[in-house]
């Protein structure tokens, strides 16, 4: 920024002169067009039987081909025609016009000699303090040769007291075209050197907007600014990316329309907003603070993504449950397995004894019935307390989703229901059966969910150094309330279910290093995601793919 300052230049810009010419050349016109007026005021004045006088028509004929003049110029300079050759044209012809309306009006006893000091200004602006002094020295020259000129026409041999009056007025005449040029000079170099600061200054202003405006939409967080209305004055990338926004649709929004359920537009240190979104449900933590110095009412709403965050933490917080969940379980269902064998003993040697009773028989049966339930109820509620540690390899997961369906065609709840299969070969470090088994759970629920007549889809691919693994249905929206505890054990909301098919899932995936996760709503359906590790070999034939 300094060396933008340090070399300020001597003469003005293309773009500058252009400015000035064209300036100079509107104050030519204003100014001939003002002397117009005089000669007209004069003429008006005099009698009205009196002819024009000699000077008069050559002062019409002047200020007509001033006009002429005037207006070729103009076109030339619109041409594109603009440079020191222009602006030496501009001042001699101005020098020109000056010792013609000197020379017909009077020579040293003429009102215009002034003109000649507008052409010394003239050139102070156009060609600097040098281009001012040869001018001053150019019309003091045409000058005195009028001068003397005059003189001679007057008499051969002028009086001594002609030629002092005439020597003074040409004397102050000069003088006062140099004093002017020095002053005129100086200024226009002074004004030059602030045009030369303030373009300096511009420019440094429009470094630092720019740099401003990249820091702003650089910043992950968003940032939103809206007026004491509600409307919105600024909304940076961030923010349109994190509310799913076009630049179209911010435009005449207000602040409440954007982020619904704001708090008051008083300062709020920190808080916790949901909004919805075109991407879906969104957690924001906001800050709202006033803007200083602004002169106005204007709110600053700072505001970031909290939606993984939240996820991560409940799915930590889950995690931590089912493990506590599933130590107390495991020991609760070693301590119930013994008795039960016990009692399903007695019932098997009560039955044995072959006693005609029906009502013992129909109990007997009873006995042994449930027992066997409750049994296979705790092997379930084990295997979820305990699951075996995975035997993990690397899996062509397409075939084995493939092999996987064919089973479940055969299962009587797959009747009527639309399967759709979109699967990518895709190779994963897992344990095939326990794999199999949440792939059971999961799409075994999606047909029981959409009935006969309904759609599940189950689709694979891999995205990021994961295998991803979707079951979707159409059956509709789970309860928000819902969603939280779907992978709790013995939370079902089907009769006769035991609320552990999702739970043990969810543990495998997560003995697995991998995520599964959930998404339901009324216009899409439900969506059960699981992530896994992909093998090594084709995490490293994805970065030479994308290398």
């Amino acid at each position: 920024m300094t060396s933008s300052r340090a070399a300020l230049p001597l003469l003005p810009g293309e773009a500058e002169l252009r400015v000035r010419l064209t300036w100079l050349t509107v104050f030519r016109t204003v100014a001939t067009s003002l002397l117009l007026t005089v000669f007209a005021l004069r003429l008006l004045a005099s009698s009205p039987t009196s002819e024009l006088s000699r000077q008069d028509t050559l002062g019409f004929v002047g200020i007509g081909l001033v006009y002429v003049l005037s207006l070729i110029y103009g076109l030339w300079l619109r041409r594109g025609h603009v440079g020191r050759v222009a602006a030496v044209v501009q001042v001699a012809g101005d020098v020109l016009i000056a010792s013609g309306l000197v020379s017909i009006t009077g020579a040293a006893d003429s009102p215009f000699s002034f003109t000649y000091s507008l052409a010394v200004i003239a050139a102070s602006i156009l060609l600097s303090q040098r281009g001012a002094f040869v001018t001053a020295a150019a019309c003091s020259g045409a000058y005195g040769a009028i001068v003397v000129t005059h003189l001679l026409r007057l008499s051969a041999q002028p009086s001594a007291a002609m030629v002092v009056r005439f020597s003074f007025t040409f004397a102050s005449n000069v003088l006062a075209h140099f004093l002017i040029a020095a002053l005129a000079g100086f200024l226009s170099r002074q004004l030059l050197a602030a045009g030369g600061r303030l373009s300096a200054s511009q420019a440094d202003l429009r470094r630092l907007a720019t740099l401003h405006e990249q820091i702003l939409d650089s910043t992950p967080s968003g940032l939103l600014t809206c007026e004491e209305d509600g409307s919105v004055s600024f909304i940076n990338r961030a923010a349109m990316s994190i509310l799913g926004l076009e630049d179209a649709a911010v435009k005449g929004k207000r602040v409440q329309e954007l982020l619904p359920g704001l708090p008051g537009m008083e300062r709020v240190p920190r808080s916790e907003l949901k909004v919805e979104t075109p991407r879906g449900s969104r957690i924001l933590g906001l800050t709202l603070a006033p803007l200083e110095g602004t002169g106005r009412a204007s709110r600053l709403i700072v505001f970031q993504d909290l939606t993984a965050l939240r996820r991560a933490e409940d799915e930590l917080r889950r995690a931590d449950r089912l493990a506590a969940l599933g130590t107390l379980a495991a020991q609760l269902a070693h301590e119930i397995r013994n008795p039960l064998a016990a009692m399903r003993g007695s019932a098997q040697m009560l039955a044995q004894d072959g006693s005609e009773d029906p009502a013992t028989s129909r109990l007997t049966a009873i006995l042994l019935r449930e027992s066997d339930r409750l049994s296979r109820l705790v092997e379930e509620f084990l295997r979820f307390a305990r699951p075996p540690k995975p035997v993990l390899r690397g899996v062509e997961l397409e075939q084995l989703v493939r092999e996987t369906m064919e089973m479940l065609q055969t299962d009587p709840l797959s009747l009527g229901v639309e399967l759709e299969l979109e699967l990518r070969p895709v190779t994963a470090t897992v344990d095939p059966d326990q794999l199999r088994q949440v792939l059971l759970n999961l799409v075994r629920n999606a047909f029981e969910a959409v009935g006969e007549g309904g759609r599940v889809r189950v689709s694979l691919s891999s995205e990021g150094g994961m295998a991803r693994l979707r079951v979707w249905d159409s059956a509709g929206a789970i309860p928000e309330s819902h969603l939280g505890r779907i992978f709790e054990p013995f939370f079902t909301t089907r009769s006769g279910g035991t609320g552990l098919g999702l739970a043990t899932a969810y543990s495998i995936v997560r003995s697995h290093e991998g995520r599964l996760q959930v998404t339901s709503t009324p216009e899409a359906g439900t969506e059960f995601t699981v992530e896994l590790p992909l093998a090594a070999e084709e995490v490293q034939g994805a970065r030479a793919s994308s290398g």
